[in-house]
């Protein structure tokens, strides 16, 4: 019986994440957008050297997760802190190749839960500095359900 390998060339190549030293490195200030509707800002809200108005400024560094990340938001918004509270995170980059910016979705959490996306890192999502991050919180009750969970009936 033959064996094959499941591991794929992209993760061969990939190198494995270096923990950042806090206490010798230097914190990046990571500018943060939320809403409150669910719903990501709309690109247009970045063009031309303007940003949206609910801007955070939160120093962190690369290894920050996103469950860590969720805390520091849920300290500043209480009502963000109620069980159930969905956080999707999406990073916000300039677009290369015309004037602009585009939006990648990483992730998400959600309060008082236990999420698979809980230890991912911005490093492991490709974030450099300079990039935004923009976070839809959306109450308990108008929160979706987690990709990958059955809904009961």
């Amino acid at each position: 019986m033959a064996v094959e390998s499941r591991v794929t060339q992209e993760e061969i190549k990939k190198e494995p994440e270096k923990p950042v030293d806090r206490e010798k490195t230097c914190p990046l200030l990571l500018r943060v957008f939320t809403t409150t509707n669910g719903r990501h800002h709309r690109m247009d809200e970045f063009g031309r050297g303007n940003v949206p108005s609910s801007e955070l400024q939160i120093y962190t560094w690369l290894d920050a997760t996103l469950k860590e990340l969720t805390s520091l938001v849920k300290e500043v918004y209480p009502e963000a802190r109620k069980k159930g509270t969905h956080f999707g995170f999406a990073i916000v980059y300039p677009d290369p190749t015309r004037q602009g910016y585009r939006v990648k979705d990483i992730g998400n959490t959600v309060s008082g839960r236990k999420c698979p996306d809980d230890s991912m890192t911005l490093q492991s999502q490709r974030f450099r500095i300079g990039d935004y991050l923009d976070i839809a919180i959306t109450p308990p009750n108008r929160a979706p359900p987690l990709p990958g969970r059955m809904r009961p009936y």
